[in-house]
Parts: structure tokens; C-alpha cells; sequence
């Protein structure tokens, strides 16, 4: 994972960078907006950022040979977003899907993803989530020739959507459950669908 890393996301300091510059964004963006909008709805709260954690599931065939295959690993999502309204928004992250053995090797993928971001909130606390956008995926595969399976490096956009539901503690603390299915490219199959279950915190400002 140490190449992908280096290559794509950098260092544990890069991701902080891109989290710091999410907020500023979104919070620059709603600000601006508030100033010339006469919608309530438009005050602190609707940006926020958040960091979830999780496990991740390898859609991916095993391969030939009777090799060991895994398809889960720890999974996490650093992301920031804000909201145009009550209902809709937009939302920019992070996502490391972990590594996996599978065919004498390893599978490991990771990717940034924009979505647009939909809520249905259903009391003062209690909102239901969907996102529906594309993720712009890495991955790498090491096989061992007799399994069949390509190895190499890919990379590339696909479709991604999830499902979340979100508890506020308070006006800027919330809990979020979440799954979320990405369709990225992996070397020798097109593109194959990886999913991840996480769960994690949210700031609002």
C-alpha cells in the first residue's frame, strides 16, 4: 500500500491538508452565498467535514490454483462537503479500501470521489442519506501466474453511489452509518465493484 500512498494521497499530512482545504472551501462557498441569499437555510451548519472508518468488501473472483482469497479489509473515508439547500449538496473525499490476499498476491485500491448529496431528515435529529456521483479510482493487483489473475496497476473514473443515515448530537456533532459501492478499474477485467460499511463523526460549521 506504501507506493499507492506515496503516489496518490501522500503522506498522513497530505490527507489533513486535503481535509483543511475541503472545510475552507465549503465553508468559503456557503459564506459567500449566505451573503447574497434571503434563505434561511443558508447559516452555519450546512458545511461540514468528517472522517469514517470501516470494513471494505472485494467484489473480485479468486483466481485458479486453490490460492487463499480475502475479500474484506479496514477501510477509511476522510471527506468534506456542504449543502445548497436543506435537501441537496455536494460532498469531496478520500477513500482507502485496505488490501486484500487474493492469488498468491494482494489487491488494494483507493480513490477520490465527488458526489452529490441528498437528505431526507426526518426529525430534528434523524436524517437519511444518498450520494450519487463518480470516483476517481488506484488500484494494484500481484498475482501469481497460475491463478489467472492480471497483475498490474489501473486507474481511472466510475460510477459510485451509497446510502447513510446521520444522528446529530447537537448542532455541530453527528454520528453517521454508511455504506457506499464503487466501480473502479482493477488490471485485466474492467471495471468490478467495491463496497464499503463504515461508520464515523461529522463536524458541521
Amino acid at each position: 500500500m506504501q507506493s499507492l500512498t506515496r503516489t496518490f494521497s501522500g503522506s498522513a499530512l497530505a490527507r489533513t491538508a486535503l481535509v483543511a482545504a475541503l472545510a475552507a472551501a465549503a465553508g468559503a462557498s456557503t459564506n459567500a452565498y449566505a451573503q447574497s441569499s434571503n434563505y434561511s437555510l443558508y447559516v452555519p451548519g450546512s458545511a461540514y467535514i468528517g472522517l469514517n472508518a470501516g470494513r471494505s468488501n472485494y467484489s473480485l473472483g479468486s483466481g485458479a490454483g486453490g490460492f487463499a482469497s480475502d475479500k474484506r479489509d479496514t477501510s477509511y473515508n476522510i471527506y468534506g462537503g456542504g449543502y445548497f439547500n436543506r435537501n441537496f449538496g455536494l460532498e469531496l473525499g478520500y477513500t482507502d479500501f485496505g488490501r486484500v490476499n487474493r492469488a498468491g498476491g494482494g489487491t488494494e485500491a483507493e480513490g477520490i470521489n465527488l458526489s452529490l448529496v441528498g437528505r431526507l431528515p426526518l426529525s430534528p435529529s434523524f436524517s437519511l442519506l444518498g450520494k450519487l456521483g463518480t470516483t476517481y479510482g488506484r488500484t494494484k493487483v500481484t498475482a501469481a501466474p497460475a491463478s489467472g489473475i492480471a497483475s498490474g496497476n489501473e486507474s481511472g473514473f466510475g460510477a459510485s453511489y451509497g446510502l447513510a443515515a446521520e444522528y446529530s448530537f447537537n448542532p455541530n456533532w453527528s454520528a453517521v452509518l454508511q455504506w457506499d459501492r464503487y466501480e473502479l478499474k482493477f488490471p485485466g477485467t474492467g471495471r468490478d465493484p467495491v463496497s464499503a460499511t463504515t461508520v464515523g463523526l461529522r463536524y458541521r460549521f
